[in-house]
């Protein structure tokens, strides 16, 4: 394998040169595997954090006063380093977000249960008015199925599967937010609140 000094490999990226990436892919992908698998990490993790670290890198890279101050190896490595443990506070907030969920599920208030269930009627009623992509991402997202396999089920591309859940997701919240239904239950909440406080 040709190696490649560092000038060269930024000078490469810059120029969107893809014998580069599969040379950084040999040398630096096993490097932040071991890191996610460390860290309670998949392969399939491991390959998101790679290719997200070197869409960071490109970007940084394009600034025309970009300076490496440092072996890129070790530039790639925090970059993934604070991608991974990024994924891991989300993870560790869902999870925690989902327990209390189910502590304040499990007392049974019968405004709550009414709460919850028109907070799922909002919730499906917004996912349909989403366009047919947006739906066939995010229900095989929400079965834990890898971006790569959702590109290869439904025919798109790695990146496009990507762009496509995010954007879906943050039109899904807006949609939820702004629905009159939440909204006025907010309203109430926050009405409850101020007397109770």
């Amino acid at each position: 394998m040709k190696e490649y000094s560092d000038s060269e490999i930024i000078e490469c990226l810059r120029n969107r040169q893809s014998y580069v990436v599969r040379f950084l892919s040999d040398r630096y992908l096993p490097m932040i595997r071991l890191l996610v698998y460390k860290l309670g990490g998949t392969g399939e993790d491991a390959k998101d954090i790679f290719q997200d670290g070197l869409m960071i890198m490109l970007e940084k890279i394009d600034n025309k006063n970009f300076v490496l101050t440092c072996k890129f190896k070790t530039f790639l490595y925090c970059v993934c380093e604070n991608l991974w443990k990024a994924v891991l506070e989300k993870r560790k907030a869902s999870a925690n977000y989902l327990i209390r969920r189910i502590e304040i599920d499990s007392d049974n208030d019968f405004t709550d249960l009414l709460d919850n269930k028109l907070y799922k009627t909002i919730f499906w009623g917004v996912f349909e008015s989403l366009d047919k992509v947006s739906k066939e991402i995010l229900k095989l997202y929400w079965q834990e199925i890898s971006p790569q396999e959702i590109a290869n089920t439904l025919g798109y591309t790695y990146g496009y599967v990507r762009k496509k859940k995010c954007e879906a997701q943050t039109e899904l919240t807006a949609k939820v937010k702004r629905h009159p239904d939440y909204r006025r239950i907010m309203n109430s909440d926050k009405v409850v609140k101020n007397v109770v406080y």
